[in-house]
This record gives structure tokens, sequence and C-alpha cells, in this order.
């Protein structure tokens, strides 16, 4: 019987091996927007999508704490009610890396997801939906992050 280690390192080889000689389903790399993920901004971060300037919209919405015990693991999750939407964005502004997780969606799910990210410090947190036609609609929550739970 195999560990639950044992079995994320055979998983770990067989990806890599997988990607190295090209077999990888394309679309995994497709996905991933480097330039994206390396914006320092939310603005250089939807740029990269090709998006323009975001306008808040009632129709997403952002689910997370008003306080954060543990930045480490805060738990965070975007949905919205709009049609056509393609990705389902997540920012934390005063993150290194304003971009903290990006998922693909369609018409055949529903587009609420949810995640846990890494928080340094108190921030907004913005939930992006971006529409097919390239419009950028988001909502903001402010959470606050401290240690122990003191509400500092």
């Amino acid at each position: 019987m195999q560990t639950r280690r044992q079995h994320l390192q055979h998983s770990a080889v067989v990806a890599g091996l997988l990607a190295g000689t090209g077999l990888f389903p394309q679309y995994a790399h497709a996905a991933f927007n480097k330039a994206a993920f390396d914006a320092k901004t939310i603005a250089d971060a939807l740029k990269a999508y090709g998006s323009g300037v975001p306008a808040e919209s009632k129709d997403v919405t952002i689910t997370g704490p008003d306080i954060a015990e543990n930045g480490a693991v805060v738990p965070l999750g975007v949905s919205t009610s709009l049609p056509n939407v393609k990705q389902l964005l997540i920012m934390v502004e005063k993150n290194p890396s304003a971009l903290v997780a990006m998922f693909n969606v369609s018409d055949s799910i529903d587009a609420a997801i949810s995640t846990r990210a890494k928080m340094g410090q108190s921030s907004d947190v913005y939930a992006v939906a971006i529409t097919n036609d390239g419009k950028a609609l988001f909502a903001k929550k402010e959470v606050k992050v401290t240690l122990g739970g003191c509400g500092g």
C-alpha cells in the first residue's frame, strides 16, 4: 500500500516525464500565463490577460474571512452568475506577485471556485471575472492578517 507522500512523488515523476517528452496535454501549458503571474500589480496582471480597465460588478462575488489568523492559508473564493465568463482570477493587492490563482471556466460548469492563498500582510483581495469579449469585472474585499488572530 502506497502512502500519500509516495503517491505524490510518483505522480510528480510521471508528470515530469510526460512534460519532458512533449506528451503533457497542451491545454495545461496554454493555461499558464507567466507574465500575469510575474506581475507586481493588479493592473499589470490584467494587462497580461488582454483586459482593459476592470469595472466593479455586483455579479462577481468574493468570499474570505474579515480577519485571517494565519496568513499562510487564507481561504478565498470567487463566483459569478455572468454568462460567457472564460476566466476567474483571485488577486491580492499587497502580495509580491498580485495574481494568486487563475481558473479557466465555461458555461458548462458552475463558475464558483474556492482555494487557499498565502498573504504576507493585510490587503484588499480582488475576484475578477474575464468574459469572452475581454471585459474584466471585479469585486473586492479587505482581509486583515493578524498574528495570533488578535484583530490588530
